[in-house]
């Protein structure tokens, strides 16, 4: 046997290909002290085999080949040359550094291949032999690779699988070089090659899927089935065109489904979901929100009918724990699709119990607020829970129009409804903010001063709520008002007129020995 890593037949070898392969994605290109960042996290996570570059490349991809090499701690460091004397003996130089190094040498032997390099099926079966056993005569760990396997002659490729065999390759990796191939055939052509292709059982065979129509993981899958003991993967998927099979898909489909598929792999899927973040940082390629294990929404619920079933049984609508990537906990999403089982448990999860009657007034409001925003996230939710609006107070704003230009002076029409009466105005102002101020002034006509205006947004993004606080004064009482919406200067007036009923309320309360302490809106109801 080549390598012990086969020993045991149940185990599948993780291959990692993102600092090579995935660096070729377009705009991916990787910094040096980040391409040392991502192999010791790879090292970390329990991947067999780092192919850390292409050292031919560039200086810059040997250095970082050769460093990764130095530093590695179990992983076997791997690089890439093409079938000639110079790639072999560079790649040697980078990685020989390695505890565990491994040189990777390829050809195209499909016929589009063939006529690249502008040989005939004579001249590459010498070419081949020649090189592995250079490659072989430098280092005693040897992968080779027909590129374009798939579409190769199957008489051709049990040819020179037999040949690199021979010439002392210790893993033999079967690339579906432009994801062509499917699940069914992906499988059959690794059994194939292994029942028919002399010396086939002292090696390991490899698959190296890419996704262009899709079918990467499934394909690596099916390979595995047929007899393959190594994948090569990528975090994220990330890779040329579509993109590479994703590590996280064959290591958590492995560990998942164990009853059809009896096969495990070392890595650590715990530290998944950290890496997976780490390389779409430093690559530049974000995650698709909808992305199998990592993706944003791979974890999340929206659906109240959903959301009622994760809250009674979790595995109801999960197959695996959040915790198994690396995760903290499932993520309700909170949105115009959310019941109030939903709302219920996720306020108590913020510290908000509430009561039946608490709870339907929260979920209107709610609602309302879902209308505007995509996603309500934890902090909309404090907010809402912060702002009980004006409702059920003295004075409430029943309507607000503020017109905005390019030319000052802005126009606030208010109706303000006091005592169950509505009120309206329309004023002109400073700004929208200072318009809908004036037209609450002028409507109650009180003499109480603005001592603190302040905005800040709750979440990011456009549509994100404002929440308002402001401090009024008058007589020596002070009050404060909070409230928060999508519109600033909604929340503003709301706000405004929230601190105005609160000094109303403590007027009456307090007669004219009032104690002129301050008093929020949380002192009060």
């Amino acid at each position: 046997m080549a390598s012990n890593m086969n020993d045991d037949k149940n185990r599948v070898v993780i291959f990692d290909t993102t600092l090579r392969d995935g660096e070729q994605s377009p705009g991916a290109t990787m910094s040096h002290a980040e391409k040392l960042e991502i192999a010791e996290l790879l090292d970390e996570m329990g991947v067999d085999i780092i192919e850390a570059g292409f050292p031919i490349a560039s200086d810059g991809d040997f250095a970082a080949v050769a460093e990764i090499a130095k530093r590695s701690k179990d992983a076997v460091i791997c690089g890439l040359a093409r079938a000639n004397i110079k790639d072999i003996d560079r790649c040697w130089d980078a990685v020989k550094h390695a505890a565990q190094p491994r040189i990777h040498t390829f050809i195209g032997t499909s016929p589009l291949h063939r006529a690249i390099p502008n040989l005939d099926k004579e001249q590459m079966v010498e070419r081949i032999h020649d090189t592995v056993t250079h490659a072989r005569n430098l280092c005693d760990n040897v992968q080779w690779s027909p590129m374009d396997a798939t579409r190769t002659e199957l008489d051709y490729l049990r040819r020179v699988v037999e040949v690199a065999i021979k010439a002392g390759a210790t893993t033999i990796n079967i690339p579906d070089t432009v994801g062509y191939t499917a699940p069914v055939e992906s499988a059959a052509l690794i059994a194939m090659l292994i029942a028919e292709v002399p010396g086939a059982d002292e090696v390991i065979f490899a698959t190296h899927c890419h996704n262009d129509l899709g079918m990467a993981t499934a394909n690596s899958l099916a390979a595995v089935a047929g007899g393959a003991r190594q994948i090569e993967c990528t975090i994220n998927g990330l890779g040329e065109r579509a993109g590479n099979t994703a590590l996280e898909e064959v290591v958590m489909a492995l560990k998942v489904r164990r009853d059809i598929m009896p096969w495990t792999t070392r890595v650590d899927t715990t530290k998944i979901m950290h890496i997976s973040r780490r390389v779409a940082a430093v690559a530049g390629f974000p995650v698709q929100f909808n992305k199998a294990i990592v993706g944003k929404n791979a974890f999340a619920h929206e659906s109240g009918i959903h959301q009622d079933g994760m809250l009674k049984n979790a595995e109801t609508f999960e197959i695996m724990r959040p915790s198994d990537v690396g995760l903290k906990e499932t993520n309700i999403v909170m949105g115009k699709h959310s019941g109030r089982a939903a709302l219920r448990s996720k306020l108590k999860d913020l510290g908000f119990d509430l009561a039946d009657n608490q709870l339907n007034d929260v979920f209107v409001r709610f609602k309302t607020l879902a209308d505007r925003k995509k996603e309500i996230f934890d902090e909309d939710l404090e907010a809402l829970m912060r702002d009980q609006g004006n409702v059920g107070q003295r004075i409430e704003i029943k309507h607000l129009r503020v017109v905005c230009g390019t030319e000052a002076p802005q126009t606030a029409d208010l109706i303000l409804t006091i005592d169950g009466v509505d009120h309206s105005a329309s004023v002109q102002g400073d700004g929208p903010v200072d318009a809908a101020f004036k037209a609450v002034k002028q409507v109650m006509g009180h003499n109480a001063r603005l001592q603190l205006y302040q905005v800040h947004a709750v979440t990011e993004g456009t549509d994100a709520q404002a929440t308002v606080t402001v401090r009024m004064e008058e007589d020596g009482m002070i009050t404060t008002g909070e409230a928060a919406d999508t519109d600033t200067v909604l929340a503003s007036a709301r706000a405004y007129v929230s601190a105005l009923n609160r000094l109303a309320m403590r007027r009456d309360k307090a007669g004219p020995d009032a104690d002129r302490r301050e008093v929020s809106y949380k002192d009060v109801g």
